[in-house]
């Protein structure tokens, strides 16, 4: 039909703006050492279910209950599946869903089949696939077998434990009365006796075992004893490790917690959803109303089709391999850092993360190296992890630790060797940091840290080359993505297919002498320092385009400019309205010998923030 409101066309040639950007963030991916426990490759058969044409259905309600203990040939059974949907129809709100309901059937029995243990087959277990994510997942556990009001104990945030489990700015801090245990101060590890103390003073209601920053794994016989002896719920949130309990290099909590509840997009490489489990044929029903309707209405069945092949590669060997590598990884990681010097809370781990303190750098001012500063500063390096709170901390908003995971590295074909350097770019770059401090709102010193630009490139350098030999499913072009350059390096087109141009230098125009930039060729103003010279020389980022700045940027204030030039440079707020400087200027200016750290006040300077926005 000539006349119809399709619109056909690739991505680039629709919307080439939003086919750049995700151009940019899979270079990103490919070019970049990613160590955030809680990402993963989700593969390219899970995106391709993902993004299929399910994303067009509406599929409020769930599948025929007796399709629970269909195996999977039955499942897929499509003659009879069909005649079984025309003759009964389904409980859901809308037609036109037979193919959701089969694919929704063998998404629930591929996971019962994945994680059956502990005596119990996949015939005696309840899942639901529909869960959003882990958030909606765990708030509708509370809903179905707790009243607001309610006694529930988990782990400390502070303490690795998650904002579902009774952080007050959640709303499961604001709607029940929590009671948080936290690691023993002296070990840095889970005091089960401890627990059991504090169970028995609050008599809760529901215990939630399962960790975010926890490196060890769960005693899951001790939780089930604690949750017994007070008659609570004992709810394993298995969200970090549920790939790791598939493969076996994790202990099982399936038949020991009445509830299980996980995200799959972490450890199992899955697409961004949740799977909730239980055992009990008394919580099922309660718990699937608290989904739906009580939680989110009709569920993503795209993202459920990229659930059930999720579940499919889980029980392959290579994913067992994948799993007990993540773990031999991650130990190795911990002990290369702590032959460096670092300290590594809780004595180890002996899952797919690590905890690094970041105390171990501190300043000459006896300043320590934050959190924040050190992801930031080593997100400049490309190597990319999260700030994160450990055991002594008082506030999240103030870390002094980084988080560390090896899922997306292993995924990528890092093996000991690989590791070992990956340890010695990271110590390198912290030990490289001076952290300093100055006084900021309330009095409140306000921890900040430059690191030696020299050091800075180096790593880059052996970044690039790890991340380069890495395998990758992505094919990704020469973007140039900005942080991932070196100072060496010129920018190259993007180079896409369709009408999407290549960015191109500008030739500099009469003027911008005024505007700060220098030109090719040609006298030099006297008023450019020798650090701005080479900043604005450098050819990272493209010119503006004629007149996007004024002829003459404001002056700023003489208390400013004269600080700026006794140290020798311009002033900063018109060179940061000039797109041709370096992104890392502030990086070089740090560098430069004799500089004082405290002589940068002020929040609008870029090396006060901590680094590159």
């Amino acid at each position: 039909m000539a006349d119809d409101f399709l619109f056909r066309g690739a991505l680039a040639e629709l919307d080439p703006a939003v086919a750049e950007l995700i151009d940019h963030e899979a270079e990103r991916q490919v070019r970049r050492l990613i160590l955030i426990p809680s990402e993963s490759l989700a593969s390219a058969a899970v995106r391709e279910a993902a993004g299929s044409v399910l994303t067009n259905l509406y599929a409020e309600g769930y599948p025929a209950e007796d399709t629970r203990t269909l195996s999977e040939n039955q499942a897929l059974d499509y003659e009879w599946m069909l005649a079984n949907y025309r003759r009964y129809a389904d409980l859901r709100y809308y037609k036109g869903v037979e193919y959701a309901d089969i694919l929704e059937a063998l998404a629930r029995r591929r996971g019962a089949a994945l994680f059956a243990a502990n005596g119990l087959s996949a015939d005696d277990l309840y899942v639901n696939v529909q869960p959003l994510s882990g958030a909606p997942a765990n708030t509708a556990v509370y809903e179905a077998l707790l009243n607001h009001g309610d006694t529930v104990m988990g782990l400390d945030l502070k303490h690795g434990g998650h904002l579902t489990h009774g952080s007050p700015v959640n709303r499961s801090g604001k709607t029940y009365n929590i009671v948080s245990y936290a690691v023993d101060p002296e070990t840095d590890v889970l005091d089960y006796d401890a627990i059991m103390k504090l169970a028995r003073e609050h008599r809760p209601r529901m215990i939630i075992g399962g960790f975010t920053s926890y490196p060890w794994a769960a005693d899951w016989a001790r939780f089930r004893e604690i949750a017994d002896t007070v008659g609570a719920y004992l709810l394993a949130d298995i969200s970090h490790v549920a790939g790791l309990v598939a493969a076996g290099a994790y202990p099982n909590p399936i038949g020991v917690a009445d509830v299980v509840t996980f995200t799959t997009h972490k450890t199992l490489a899955g697409p961004r959803a949740a799977c909730i489990i239980t055992h009990r044929k008394d919580l099922h029903k309660p718990i699937d109303r608290a989904v739906f309707p009580g939680e989110q209405g009709g569920p993503h069945m795209n993202d459920i089709a990229g659930i059930a092949v999720a579940f499919h590669l889980a029980r392959t060997e290579q994913f067992r391999k994948l799993q007990h590598q993540t773990v031999k990884n991650a130990k190795r990681l911990a002990a290369q850092l702590a032959a460096h010097g670092f300290r590594i809370p809780h004595g180890g781990t002996d899952t797919h993360l690590l905890l690094v303190d970041c105390k171990s750098v501190t300043g000459p001012d006896g300043t320590p190296l934050s959190g924040d500063m050190a992801a930031r500063i080593l997100d400049l390096a490309g190597i990319v992890v999260n700030r994160n709170t450990i055991p002594g901390d008082t506030s999240a908003a103030r870390p002094t630790g980084i988080r560390l995971g090896t899922p997306w590295v292993t995924q990528r074909g890092f093996g000991e060797a690989e590791i070992d350097q990956l340890a010695e770019a990271i110590a390198d770059v912290l030990h490289a940091c001076t952290p300093f401090s100055y006084a900021g709102a309330g009095a409140r010193d306000q921890w900040r840290a430059k690191v030696d630009f020299d050091v800075l490139q180096q790593v880059k350098l052996r970044v690039r080359e790890l991340a380069a030999k890495a395998s990758a499913d992505i094919e990704v072009g020469h973007a140039g993505y900005p942080q991932q350059l070196l100072h060496r390096d010129q920018r190259r087109p993007l180079g896409h297919a369709g009408d999407r141009r290549p960015r191109r230098r500008r030739v500099p125009q009469p003027g911008a002498h005024e505007q700060g930039v220098r030109t090719q060729g040609g006298p030099e103003p006297a008023h450019v320092g020798a650090c701005a010279r080479r900043r604005a020389t450098h050819t990272l980022h493209p010119h503006p385009p004629p007149g996007a700045l004024p002829a003459r940027l404001p002056r700023l204030p003489p208390a400013r400019r004269a600080a700026h030039r006794a140290r020798g440079g311009v002033a900063a707020r018109p060179l940061r309205r000039v797109r041709g400087l370096r992104p890392d200027r502030h990086l070089r200016q740090a560098a430069r010998p004799g500089r004082d750290p405290r002589a940068d006040r002020g929040p609008r300077h870029r090396a006060d923030r901590g680094g590159h926005r």
